[in-house]
């Protein structure tokens, strides 16, 4: 691979499910770093089931937040001068999606290189296809300090050892070895299976199992190839080992693809032939059998099945055990959205985004299988409508309306569910600027609302009718609106719509009126220290610093400013981070450091450039982003500037947040 690569601008790995690809490419990538200077992205699809999301999750992946309705310019554009590897790991199950975007990525960026691994090549002009073969097996009969070399055999080996320690290859079960790796065709996923079972089967009576399972198993007339037919035996065979309990639960887990925690498998798997308490020391006899990884965070433990474990598993998923489940998952899932909604202003903000990131393949998979089913979509819609705030902040505005879009379709009843759909994609198309759109769902939403007597979704829709008037220059009437309906969510003592109200509203109103701008981020940042809610509260900050640079007050902007970059950091928050790398440039050359304001003006510039977007389109950045860079130029000429600039630019978005808050 690392001699294909300097050659190729696509490497496909091919190969049955097994044989490691998505290792393998996650190893080459890693040895390679150093030879992209852009960096090396991966990107994996194994849980991503839709190819009109795959653009999306692509450009988020290499950092851009969506500022437009169509996410493939932003991307072409972010790439067409990157020295850079883009890894698409598991693409097989949107090959022609896979196969459109790669195509077109490699005629937009002539320095881009891209690998990506699947069961099938793509098909791509120019694709160069590395078929990964399974590990060579050993020979019975040769030394034994050969087949201790042999590469099955060490695999063995190595999974051996750490459940049985002390294992080792000697002179009187080389052979027996030998043999174990010709029978699972040196497949490194069948040999990790085959090993686990030494914690409790003496070497000798594992090569008589496995002789004795397959001479059933593989005997039949199967199409499938040799060694698909031996990793489908081997998880026969591992199924067989199973408990009846831990043979449902594998299947159960199967549905999961993003993984799963303790309590949700307790919650959503236990019923029938399992038992809430039995889930915890079932989950442990499949962590022993290596059919499921665990994975351990600062979000806790969560357990996860490779993809063709994974696969084999939902096979063995009987239609009432899918069918009970598909209503716990949505039921788990709406719950879960509904306790960790970030456009409530509770201290655990940053908390509820993260469980929302690391939950994102599941919250997917729980909608899709809402809207499988009539009765079940309005449940999918409150998902979508649920998770508003984490499209926004998240920057995944395409996909938000994708989900949202589709629900809407799906669910034409007048429930409170369409209500809050219709408001939350217009919201969400303002901030593509689709304004036509925007103006469809939030008249349909008023009407709807007013039919209902539905106070709440009206004021809900006068919020983000004052947004569009706002949006289409009526500033007069946009901020009447947003008075009216704020006036109305205080009312109703609903704190969490005055917040989400005056976030937008300070945003909005900032650039054309600075003292009112101010004045509302005042009054967010009231509510916040009552409530602590972190990432409000940085908006609000980031509001008043953006009044307090327009007023003169340049110390008292910067002050603001250093505040923001933390929680916006966690949530990864580019567009928020870009500015707060803009508006430190400002205050660095207020302040007469105008070598570091050459520097934060490249840093931000880099991260412009990546969002697609330029500060001189923003009504409050860009006169004053012009006076920065010509003042800093003229004060340290072209030459000098030139290099701090760049010096910036090369930065990675961290770096350039440490040290602009080092610095200051």
């Amino acid at each position: 691979m690392r001699r294909l690569l300097p050659r190729t601008r696509l490497l496909t790995l091919t190969g049955a499910g097994g044989v490691g690809k998505t290792r393998l490419a996650l190893r080459a990538a890693e040895s390679v770093r150093g030879w992209f200077p852009d960096g090396v992205q991966i990107v994996e699809l194994s849980t991503l089931e839709e190819g009109s999301l795959l653009v999306p999750t692509v450009a988020a992946a290499v950092g851009i937040r969506e500022m437009d309705r169509q996410a493939m310019p932003l991307l072409l554009g972010r790439l067409a001068d990157k020295r850079m590897l883009l890894l698409l790991d598991g693409c097989e199950h949107l090959l022609e999606s896979c196969t459109s975007l790669v195509d077109r990525l490699l005629r937009a960026a002539p320095r881009l290189r891209i690998m990506t691994t699947s069961r099938h090549r793509l098909g791509v002009l120019g694709e160069q296809v590395l078929p990964i073969a399974s590990l060579p097996v050993a020979d019975e009969h040769a030394p034994t300090r050969s087949i201790a070399r042999n590469e099955a055999v060490r695999l063995f080996t190595d999974r051996a050892v750490t459940v049985c320690p002390g294992f080792s290859v000697t002179s009187a079960n080389a052979a027996t070895v030998a043999r174990i790796s010709q029978r699972l065709d040196g497949i490194p996923l069948a040999i990790e299976l085959a090993a686990t079972r030494l914690r409790k089967t003496p070497l000798n009576r594992l090569l008589g199992e496995l002789d004795d399972r397959f001479a059933v198993l593989t005997g039949g007339d199967s199409d499938a190839p040799p060694r698909q037919q031996t990793l489908r035996a081997t998880m026969d065979w591992s199924r067989s080992l199973c408990s009846s309990a831990e043979r449902h639960l594998w299947a159960r887990l199967a549905t999961f693809p993003g993984g799963v925690d303790l309590d949700t498998a307790e919650e959503v798997c236990a019923g029938g032939e399992i038992e809430r308490e039995e889930i915890f020391d079932l989950i442990a006899g499949l962590v022993d059998k290596s059919i499921l990884i665990t994975e351990c965070s600062r979000a806790g433990t969560r357990y996860r099945m490779l993809d063709s474990i994974r696969a084999y598993g939902r096979e063995n998923l009987t239609g009432i055990e899918e069918k009970r489940l598909r209503g716990r998952c949505c039921a788990h899932y709406r719950s879960l959205v509904e306790r960790c909604r970030i456009d409530q202003m509770t201290s655990d903000q940053l908390d509820r985004f993260h469980t929302l990131q690391i939950e994102l393949p599941n919250l997917r998979a729980a909608m899709e299988t809402c809207y499988g089913r009539p009765v079940s979509a309005p449940a999918g819609l409150e998902v979508a409508s649920g998770l508003w705030g984490f499209w926004l902040l998240g920057g995944a505005l395409t996909e938000g309306r994708h989900w949202l879009e589709r629900g809407l379709r799906l669910v034409p009843a007048p429930g409170r569910a369409r209500l809050t759909a219709l408001w939350a994609d217009a919201l969400l198309a303002l901030h593509q600027r689709d304004l036509p759109a925007a103006v469809t769902r939030i008249e349909e939403c008023q009407t709807l609302a007013a039919e209902r007597g539905d106070a709440t979704a009206a004021a809900f829709a006068t919020t983000v009718s004052g947004i569009a008037a706002l949006s289409a220059g009526d500033d007069r009437r946009g901020l009447a609106l947003l008075e009216q309906a704020r006036l109305r969510h205080w009312d109703a003592g609903d704190l969490n719509a005055v917040g989400i109200n005056l976030y937008l509203a300070s945003m909005f109103c900032v650039a054309r009126d600075p003292d009112l701008g101010a004045a509302l981020g005042e009054e967010l940042m009231a509510l916040c220290d009552a409530r602590d809610a972190p990432l409000f509260r940085a908006y609000a900050l980031f509001a008043i610093g953006i009044a307090a640079w327009k007023q003169g007050d340049w110390r008292r902007a910067e002050t603001m400013m250093l505040q923001v970059a933390a929680p916006w950091s966690v949530i990864e928050d580019r567009w928020g981070l870009a500015q707060f790398l803009e508006v430190l440039a400002w205050t660095a050359g207020a302040g007469g450091a105008q070598e570091r304001a050459a520097r934060l003006l490249g840093a931000a510039d880099r991260v412009w450039h990546e969002l697609g977007f330029s500060p001189t389109q923003l009504p409050y950045h860009a006169c004053s982003h012009q006076q920065c860079e010509t003042r800093a130029r003229e004060s340290l000429g072209s030459r000098a500037f030139g290099r701090e600039f760049r010096g910036g630019a090369r930065l990675d978005l961290s770096t350039a947040v440490a040290d602009a808050l080092k610095e200051s």
